[in-house]
C-alpha cells in the first residue's frame, strides 16, 4: 500500500470512489432523489480540484497498482458541531468497500494525524452516521473519544451522527483496527 498526497489527476477516481463508498455505506433501499442529488453534487472531479487548491484542505490517497482504493481529507478552520472539538476536521475517510479490513483506513488516519501534528494541530474531530456500526466500532477500537451527537440533513430528513475526537499523537497497536468506512 502506498499513501501519498492527492493530485488533480486523482480527481475522477476519487469522485467515483466516493460515490461507491457513500452509496454502499448509507443506502438502505432504493436510490431516492435526495440521495442521488447529494452524491452527484458533492462527489465531482471539480469539487476535488477545488479541495486540492484550497490551503485549508489536505487530501491523502492510498493506492494500489490499479489506482486509489481509499483517501482521507483534512479540513482546517472547521469548527466542530459540539463542544470539545478542535478546528481541524477529518472531513472524509473512505475506503472502497471491497478493501475494508486490510489496514487502509488505519494507515490513512495515521498519515493524516501525523500531517496535522506537523502543522501544530493537537487533535482532530470527525463524525460518522450513528448507524454506521463498522466505522463506530473502528473509532472505538482505536480509542477515539465520543464527544456527542449532531445531525446530517438531507432534504427534509435528519440523520443522527456521532462526533469523535482523536489526538494527533495517537498511535494504535490494535490489530483489529484495520479498516474503516467513511462517515
Amino acid at each position: 500500500m502506498k499513501i501519498r498526497p492527492a493530485t488533480p489527476e486523482d480527481a475522477p477516481s476519487l469522485a467515483a470512489l466516493s460515490i461507491e463508498t457513500w452509496l454502499n455505506t448509507y443506502l438502505r433501499q432504493g436510490i431516492g432523489r435526495d440521495f442521488a442529488e447529494f452524491v452527484l453534487d458533492q462527489f465531482t472531479p471539480a469539487k476535488f480540484i477545488d479541495w486540492l487548491r484550497s490551503p485549508d484542505e489536505t487530501l491523502l490517497v492510498s493506492e494500489t497498482s490499479d489506482g486509489p482504493d481509499g483517501y482521507i481529507r483534512l479540513t482546517q478552520d472547521q469548527p466542530g458541531p459540539v463542544p470539545g472539538c478542535s478546528d481541524t476536521e477529518i472531513s472524509t475517510l473512505y475506503v472502497r468497500p471491497r478493501r475494508h479490513g486490510r489496514g487502509i483506513g488505519k494507515a490513512l488516519l495515521q498519515h493524516a494525524l501525523e500531517h496535522a501534528a506537523n502543522d501544530g494541530v493537537a487533535d482532530v474531530w470527525l463524525m460518522t452516521n450513528a448507524e454506521n456500526t463498522p466505522a463506530i466500532g473502528f473509532y472505538h477500537r482505536i480509542g477515539a473519544r465520543d464527544l456527542g451527537e449532531t445531525h446530517f440533513c438531507l432534504g427534509d430528513a435528519r440523520y443522527p451522527n456521532r462526533v469523535f475526537s482523536l489526538p494527533t499523537n495517537f498511535r494504535t497497536t490494535d490489530p483489529k483496527a484495520g479498516g474503516s468506512s467513511g462517515r
